[in-house]
């Protein structure tokens, strides 16, 4: 896939004083601080790249500099790639979004809603209604995640390990798990984060006959040129990903040789990580590693209207679909969330098929536009893409949890406040 061509901030309507900033926000707060070790920053507007930054360290303790393709874990980011995956077999007629859960897997059939007790002696009820596919695809199913640590079924999903992206088991192995454990809440009720992504990747493999990695490369990655992003890292690519750290705002602890860095605990090793070798759980909510060059590919692919040289992994009438609030009632996440943990808490946010949407950007109290859509990763890498101003921001860094640090918006406040000429 051809590369997208710099040009100058003022060419696309930008400032190179104020996206300059940026960078000089993110070195004096984070950086230098000892906050994170190191950060890529990525600015495209009007099909060109405006801004492009690396700053910092990919590997605190051997000194490997940020470049641009550092390879990042970028775990929840997964989760769009599978969205649109799962729509590409809805457009080719083999699945409807409205169709119950339980037609592909029969196991879920009798799945009851959680009303008291602990594993594996659980009180429940019926749903009021059957788990359909946009439930999944909306987080209305009523599973959850066990790192949410709020309910006696999060620590069900805890003791079998369900989801859990760097330990064993497969896709197979969690939907015969989760056949066991009641739902949080009955399907639409509620939004709660949680491993409905990874059930959407078991159904593309269900229902397109191919295992979801493979129709993943087949029909996206290798169409899009995206021959960095993976379930795991090859052994030619090692000296190419970034450490993983732990947000410690207390303190740091000691690494390699004796080495300290204040704010940062090594959290996963590239020289060891489990992310060298493929895996046996393929996660559709968070397994990928990927560069910001690739991911940029595809997020061009998306506001282009599912387009990219040639390549057409959706419609536009299908983005326009999953791009549109499809929270129950038109409401927002703040009010239907039970989730402890998520990419997006504010009001004016709602979410659509894969993706957070902003319907109201004054309640959001941060500068943006209607219909921008964006998520992101637990170690607090980010995107978004704005259709009306035709801007795409792709940031990179390697820090556990997303939640440590106000970055997220902090980066939209400062990247919009860079805009000089608006589309609206």
């Amino acid at each position: 896939m051809l590369a997208p061509t710099p040009a100058s901030p003022e060419s696309v309507g930008m400032s190179k004083a104020a996206l300059d900033r940026v960078d000089a926000h993110l070195k004096n707060r984070y950086i230098d601080a000892g906050r994170f070790p190191g950060t890529q920053l990525l600015v495209y507007r009007r099909g060109k790249i405006a801004h492009s930054s690396v700053q910092g360290l990919a590997d605190v303790a051997r000194k490997v500099p940020v470049k641009d393709d550092t390879i990042y874990r970028i775990y929840s980011m997964t989760k769009p790639l599978t969205s649109v995956a799962f729509m590409m077999l809805v457009e080719e007629g083999l699945v409807a979004i409205d169709e119950p859960v339980a037609k592909y897997i029969p196991e879920w059939k009798d799945l009851g809603v959680f009303v008291a007790g602990t594993a594996p002696a659980f009180l429940t009820r019926p749903p009021s209604r059957p788990m359909l596919i946009v439930d999944l695809l909306r987080h209305t199913s009523g599973l959850t995640y066990g790192f949410q640590q709020r309910s006696n079924v999060d620590a069900a999903y805890r003791a079998e390990k369900i989801g859990e992206v760097e330990k064993s088991g497969t896709l197979q192995t969690m939907i015969e798990a989760l056949a066991k454990i009641p739902l949080e809440f009955s399907p639409g009720e509620a939004w709660n984060y949680s491993v409905a992504t990874d059930v959407l990747g078991y159904l593309v493999g269900k229902i397109s006959g191919m295992p979801f990695e493979q129709f993943l490369k087949a029909r996206i990655l290798d169409p899009l040129g995206m021959t960095d992003t993976d379930f795991h890292v090859p052994a030619s690519k090692a000296h190419r990903f970034a450490a993983c750290y732990s947000a410690d705002p207390g303190g740091g602890m000691t690494f390699h040789a004796g080495q300290r860095r204040e704010g940062l605990t090594l959290q996963d090793d590239p020289a060891t990580s489990s992310f060298l070798s493929p895996p046996s759980f393929i996660s559709g909510g968070g397994g990928l590693c990927s560069t910001a060059a690739d991911y940029l590919t595809f997020c061009r692919a998306l506001l282009n209207g599912g387009e990219l040289g040639g390549v057409r992994l959706i419609g536009p009438k299908t983005l326009a679909l999953m791009t549109t609030n499809h929270i129950p009632g038109g409401r927002f996440l703040p009010e239907v969330s039970r989730s402890l943990f998520s990419e997006a808490t504010y009001n004016g946010i709602g979410f659509g098929l894969g993706f957070a949407v902003t319907m109201r950007p004054a309640e959001t109290l941060i500068a943006g536009s209607p219909g921008e859509y964006n998520w992101g990763g637990a170690a607090t890498t980010s995107f978004w893409i704005d259709p009306a101003e035709e801007l795409i921001t792709i940031f990179m860094t390697q820090v556990l949890p997303s939640s440590a640090y106000p970055l997220r918006r902090e980066l939209r406040s400062m990247v919009y406040a860079a805009i000089t000429e608006s589309n609206l």
